[in-house]
């Protein structure tokens, strides 16, 4: 077969399946889980996999799946992602009545798209025509949330990092793959008089680093509040502290800190002793983020020492800044045009806060940006509105650019392997990022 007739094969059999991979996605968004607890959600991707009779490893990372598939030869290894978790919305009309969650970013569209690769690659016969091998991943964890609960199973030895890439890194998942390219579903945009559908995705987005936040006092009555120390009262004057540096962050930085109270005290008549906090510092590149953090980590400080408290601040490796790898991004902005038509793509794209960041770190990546949502990102009126678009089509997005890359001796994802060089190792980036 020609390129171009294995696009057609590929194609034929996502839409052959359109609607078992729509009902997958739907059946995701109705049982939503958040990150490393996507039990339910990957039985699901299982049973298809099993269906179309592919060898999976499950619980990769708790509940990651890696489903690899073979070509006739093996001179390159293309990994295909999707990401299983949810968000906490309660106010979502599909959220889990009892957990929040709520899928307002789309993974079930992303996770039901890959199942969509796999059934072109079963039943298209592309497989025998191509000169490398395709590994489908199933990522859980992509929302870095529930950072105490994270940092429990890091200590309970589970996982190593909050992140789901970030421990497929590190556990070697990634150490065979020459490209990795994944979408994310996006809204429909107006740029230029034109309605675009989808864009390569690229640099501009936030990176971040997270910070896990207790303060202790020591509890009184609440009527003798002298008696005690206010560990809410000095996460009070933390926050305040923060709030008071953010004139001194440059604005070419883009610097973002949102800190969030899980925990404020136990009972209303007992003087806080125990305060939890979780928080982001974003911005646009990395030394901006980690001076930034410096005088975050400072403010919290400061609202110990003025209240009398004690503040323990646990430091996490966020997501990196986006970064591009324009030959890479070239090929899979040629396959949007072939899907959605030249006219509906933006070649420019933007990057977001996520993993796959991290990924593009140590080899070539690309995620692209694929519409069929409406509604706000991690908002209750956030749906998938077009699953064509966001699930069948984004699936024949995916697997057209694999076939460009592993076709004729995979040549293309041998070529920039070869000629585009990652910023970091593996262990450069283990080491000098994650801390480990």
């Amino acid at each position: 077969m020609t390129v171009q007739e294995m696009k057609a094969a590929a194609c034929k059999a996502i839409q052959d399946h359109a609607e078992d991979i729509i009902a997958l996605a739907t059946a995701i968004e109705q049982e939503p889980e958040l990150g490393y607890k996507e039990f339910k959600t990957a039985a699901k991707v299982q049973a298809e996999l099993d269906k179309l009779g592919f060898e999976h490893k499950d619980g990769v990372a708790i509940t990651g799946i890696i489903t690899p598939v073979e070509g006739r030869d093996h001179e390159a290894k293309v990994a295909i992602m999707g990401e299983l978790d949810a968000v906490l919305v309660p106010g979502c009309p599909t959220a889990d009545p009892v957990t929040g969650a709520a899928h307002c970013c789309g993974h079930n569209a992303q996770a039901a798209s890959v199942v969509g690769v796999a059934y072109a690659l079963k039943e298209s016969g592309i497989m025998k025509e191509l000169d490398g091998d395709i590994v489908l991943m199933h990522v859980p964890s992509e929302e870095f949330v529930e950072l105490e609960y994270r940092k429990g199973i890091i200590d309970e030895g589970k996982i190593s990092l909050v992140g789901g890439k970030q421990e497929f890194i590190k556990l070697g998942a990634m150490d065979d793959i020459d490209v990795m390219i994944m979408q994310h579903t996006a809204g429909v945009t107006e740029m230029d008089g034109k309605t675009i559908y989808a864009n390569p995705g690229g640099e501009g987005g936030l990176g971040f680093v997270g910070r896990l936040v207790k303060y202790t006092g020591k509890a009184s009555h609440a009527a003798s509040p002298w008696q005690g120390i206010n560990a809410l009262k000095a996460a009070q004057v933390g926050m305040l502290a923060i709030d008071s540096q953010r004139e001194t962050f440059p604005p070419t930085d883009n610097i973002r800190v949102h800190p969030i109270v899980t925990r404020g005290g136990d009972l209303v008549n007992v003087v806080p002793s125990d305060v939890r906090i979780e928080t982001y510092v974003r911005g646009n590149n990395t030394e901006g983020i980690l001076k930034a953090a410096e005088k975050v980590d400072r403010s919290f400080q400061a609202g110990a020492d003025a209240i009398g408290a004690k503040v323990d601040i646990t430091k996490l490796p966020g997501y990196m800044c986006p970064i591009d790898c324009p030959p890479l991004k070239q090929i899979v902005y040629e396959n949007l045009c072939g899907i959605f038509g030249e006219e509906h793509v933006d070649p420019i794209g933007r990057g977001g806060s996520t993993d796959a960041s991290d990924v593009a770190h140590i080899l070539p990546t690309c995620h692209m940006n694929i519409a069929g949502a409406s509604g706000v990102f991690h908002g209750d009126d956030f749906k998938i509105t077009d699953p064509q678009m966001a699930v069948v089509d984004a699936a024949k997005a995916m697997v057209c650019t694999a076939i460009d890359l592993l076709a004729d001796g995979a040549g293309k994802a041998l070529e920039i392997r070869k000629n585009w060089k990652p910023p970091m190792t593996k262990e450069e980036y283990l080491s000098q990022w994650c801390g480990l």
